[in-house]
């Protein structure tokens, strides 16, 4: 049985999508970033907490339907790889500290979770050293991710429904979820890094060998 091989015509086509700026998904990302400011406007300035709910429910938790829709109409491009993971941290961090400075969370959780973004910044500066980009994202961080900004619209929910039963029962659920996403965030890191330290080695191995 013979494989056929890609025509240089497709091949051009998808070169041509991956260099693509206005697609479908990266105008959904595009909307994502903008439910960032339009969050922290809600939730720290206008003090409007069900709104903000709202933003960071939808915007937070739709991290996946970019990524979907790309591969479903075959849109996957450069920017877009870059924009989804981006939308993502910013969601994250944008979230940590409105939700510290309101005292929806405490700061030793924000701590905690900062100082995994400091360890993997301090990779990508040693990659970038070594001509390398960023290593490839792990099914391990891309879950802690979602289960993050899953738990935070409901902590917020938690302090939205006041002194409850609701509200507690919120709380337990948000809670458990975000430790849960803490420390699948920390192992992620930590995978991460065994990537960056491989790269690392092999271009060691590489100059010497030169």
């Amino acid at each position: 049985m013979s494989v056929s091989r890609p025509s240089a015509q497709s091949a051009s086509t998808r070169t041509d999508v991956a260099s693509q700026v206005f697609t479908i998904p990266n105008l959904i990302s595009f909307v994502r970033l903008l439910g960032v400011p339009l969050f922290l406007y809600l939730f720290l300035v206008h003090r409007a907490d069900i709104a903000a709910l709202l933003v960071l429910a939808v915007g937070g938790t739709s991290d996946w339907v970019d990524g979907f829709v790309a591969r479903r109409i075959r849109q996957v491009s450069r920017l877009g790889e870059l924009l989804d993971p981006l939308a993502d941290r910013l969601y994250i961090l944008a979230t940590l500290l409105a939700f510290t400075a309101r005292e929806v969370m405490p700061w030793q959780f924000t701590v905690a979770l900062l100082s995994r973004e400091v360890l993997l910044a301090g990779c990508l500066v040693v990659l970038r050293r070594f001509g390398y980009g960023p290593p490839q994202v792990h099914y391990v961080g891309k879950t802690a991710t979602f289960v993050l900004l899953a738990a935070f619209p409901i902590l917020l929910l938690s302090a939205v429904l006041g002194f409850t039963t609701a509200a507690t029962v919120a709380a337990a659920v948000g809670w458990g979820l975000a430790w849960w996403g803490l420390v699948l965030y920390w192992i992620a890191g930590l995978l991460y890094v065994r990537q960056a330290a491989a790269l690392v080695r092999a271009a060691g191995a590489e100059t010497e060998r030169a």
